[in-house]
């Protein structure tokens, strides 16, 4: 439970990194409602790395085998909860389409390392 906290810690300090680093040039680029939709994709990105990195914790791993089964089932409902998630915010008209996705997509990227890192140690 402890190593879960630390990666939970670890990917909100990602995730808000990505939204400072990002503000201004999102604003710039897209406007002012973009910046809403960079915060939406962060967000979104940071729950399904939560997700995950909760299964990859409760579920046991004993074996080789089990830790394979266990990374699988964590990467496909990370991957589910984004498509998910996405295509709800992405639908319901309150966001910017294009700023978005792609901030859903880098945050993402940016946070899948800390998965990995999780689930091999």
């Amino acid at each position: 439970m402890k190593r879960y906290a630390r990666f939970l810690a670890l990917a909100f300090v990602v995730a808000l990194g990505l939204c400072a680093v990002g503000w201004l040039p999102t604003r710039r680029l897209a406007g002012a409602p973009a910046v809403a939709a960079m915060i939406a994709g962060c967000v979104i990105s940071l729950a399904s790395a939560a997700l995950a990195g909760g299964l990859l914790v409760a579920v046991d791993a004993n074996t080789p085998e089990a830790r394979m089964r266990r990374s699988f089932m964590a990467m496909v409902a990370r991957l589910a909860a984004v498509i998910v998630l996405g295509l709800a915010a992405a639908l319901s008209g309150e966001f910017a389409r294009g700023p978005l996705l792609i901030w859903m997509a880098v945050a993402y990227m940016a946070l899948l390392p800390l998965e990995v890192r999780l689930a091999i140690l």
